[in-house]
């Protein structure tokens, strides 16, 4: 029996990592009562006693508790702290076995941000076949879903006292000075000598995400960069590459889904490299669920919802 603590268990993150652990066989959760939810010395003491830990904390709290951690304890950060941090597997596996590798053996595993995790999706492979060169000026747009803002957003969304036609009913996008907090990883797992031009848009939906690269690819056609993408991910757990169709697409149509399908649409000209999934599923909790159970030597989508 695996024991495990879910430092967070009231967000948005945490919960859904609760929903889809409550119920398995050989593990056990160590929850809070809440009171105690906040309290440092009770979580500690929940740190101690887990087998594995999964932070669904702000970045500074992130720190703090993974310092906490004994160098037996499994750390699953679902955080922005340690993407970038020596000493940290980054938690996406399909990107090649070095990377399943580290979240199989590692201690020290941080959960890729959500729309960085679509992003590096699609620019890797094609980085690593050297379609794209690591000095490319790559542009990515994504629109994602407003339950990545966290507890505040979501009741700024859901409020009652919402009036039809305010300002939240439209896209909105945001970080438009170019310092997104996911840049420093978009760029280092891509394989990337500087980062996109990045472009997040927030909607009025609650989940689910779409991340585009587009991009002037003369003589490549794509189908032919589908190809590179079925090989790249031919044994991919939760990686799925699917046909275009050209059909107008939806970002909330993967809401609830703990993978990610990538396409290509465009002509031999111009393409659009596009990577859809739940921005709190691949994005987050399905993500660091994932982790888990590479982590503790288990099926890698027991739990998951694919």
């Amino acid at each position: 029996m695996y024991k495990i603590f879910i430092d967070g268990q009231a967000g948005t993150t945490g919960l859904r990592i609760e929903q889809r652990l409550r119920a398995r066989a050989g593990i056990a959760l160590i929850t809070l009562p809440e009171a105690l939810r906040k309290d440092p010395a009770a979580r500690k003491q929940a740190m101690r006693e887990a087998d594995a830990a999964i932070l669904c904390l702000p970045d500074d709290a992130a720190r703090e508790a993974a310092a906490w951690a004994g160098p037996d304890t499994i750390v699953i950060d679902a955080s922005t702290a340690h993407r970038v941090e020596p000493g940290w597997a980054y938690g996406f596996p399909e990107l090649g076995p070095e990377f399943y590798k580290g979240i199989q053996t590692g201690k020290r595993i941080a959960v890729p941000g959500c729309h960085a995790g679509g992003f590096v999706a699609l620019a890797r492979p094609l980085v690593q076949r050297g379609l794209l060169p690591g000095g490319a000026p790559l542009t990515c747009v994504s629109i994602t879903g407003y339950t990545g803002g966290g507890k505040a957003m979501i009741a700024e969304y859901e409020s009652s006292a919402r009036v039809k036609n305010d300002a939240l009913a439209a896209p909105r996008q945001y970080a438009l000075g170019q310092a997104h907090k996911h840049l420093p990883e978009m760029a280092r797992y891509a394989g990337l000598a500087r980062p996109p031009l990045f472009c997040p848009i927030l909607g009025d939906f609650p989940c689910g995400m779409e991340v585009t690269i587009p991009w002037h690819a003369p003589g490549f056609a794509p189908s032919k960069i589908l190809e590179y993408y079925r090989d790249f991910y031919a044994n991919a757990a939760a990686v799925r590459v699917a046909e275009p169709d050209g059909a107008p697409h939806s970002p909330n149509a993967y809401a609830g889904y703990d993978g990610m399908d990538i396409t290509v649409e465009g002509n031999g000209e111009r393409v659009l490299l596009i990577a859809r999934f739940d921005n709190l599923g691949k994005g987050a909790s399905g993500a660091a669920v994932q982790c888990l159970n590479i982590a503790l030597g288990l099926g890698e989508t027991e739990g998951l919802a694919l």
